[in-house]
């Protein structure tokens, strides 16, 4: 008992929020079950963007199949979503791996591409091929257009990765194989001036909605996509 204070302590001390519950996987290792394809769902050769093979998903996404995988059995509201990945190394047929997890989202409709993609309408931590690269708000681990992260935390491929991303209210957390690269506040953020009319300043997008997966470009598996939901009553990020 006095071990679990000690380290719930060490925890809100930290910073990070605590579970009310375990992590529950969204993806079951079998079939993409409770998920949606919404956008590109095949090559120009038939080769579907999404499907499980080897009890991970496989996102095969050519030069530029835009779309997404949407877990649709639900909307989140504060959780910590942790996500294993890893891109396929680019060659003479496989382009540069491109891809990214949409948190508090919504329904992407290609028809209203922009309004409804989550760079847009909510926010989309990006994953990229680019270890090692300097770090922006357009690669691995930022709030696409909105936060860079402290530092590219990457590994190349064929590595996997492991993100972790917490939503707590207005603030967000991200991590990347245990490195912290983000902590913001979407009140307190800039808004880009990379967006169509109509989409939202930070202060004011969602503080609820889907999570998701983007394909984009090259290929990318995942292997484990879980969720822990918190309360109210969990310390928030400070």
């Amino acid at each position: 008992m006095a071990l679990a204070a000690a380290l719930a302590t060490v925890l809100v001390a930290a910073g990070l929020a605590q579970a009310d519950g375990a992590f529950r996987d969204l993806f079951n290792g079998r079939d993409l079950d409770g998920w949606v394809v919404e956008g590109a769902s095949k090559l120009p050769d038939g080769t579907p963007v999404w499907q499980v093979a080897n009890g991970k998903i496989v996102c095969t996404a050519g030069n530029n199949a835009y779309g997404f995988l949407r877990y649709a059995r639900q909307e989140f509201e504060d959780f910590t979503l942790h996500v294993e990945y890893r891109f396929l190394p680019a060659d003479e047929n496989r382009p540069r791996g491109n891809s990214g997890v949409g948190i508090r989202t919504v329904a992407y409709d290609p028809k209203r591409s922009a309004q409804t993609r989550p760079s847009y309408a909510a926010y989309e931590i990006q994953l990229l091929d680019d270890a090692g690269r300097p770090p922006t708000k357009y690669s691995t681990g930022s709030l696409y257009r909105y936060v860079a992260p402290r530092c590219n935390a990457a590994r190349p491929a064929p590595e996997w990765n492991v993100l972790e991303v917490t939503c707590q209210g207005p603030k967000i957390r991200v991590v990347l194989n245990e490195q912290l690269l983000i902590e913001a506040d979407q009140r307190e953020m800039a808004d880009t001036q990379d967006k169509p009319r109509g989409i939202p300043a930070p202060k004011d997008k969602p503080l609820r909605g889907y999570v998701c997966l983007q394909s984009h470009s090259g290929t990318v598996e995942f292997r484990r996509v879980q969720i822990c939901e918190h309360s109210a009553r969990s310390p928030s990020i400070p």
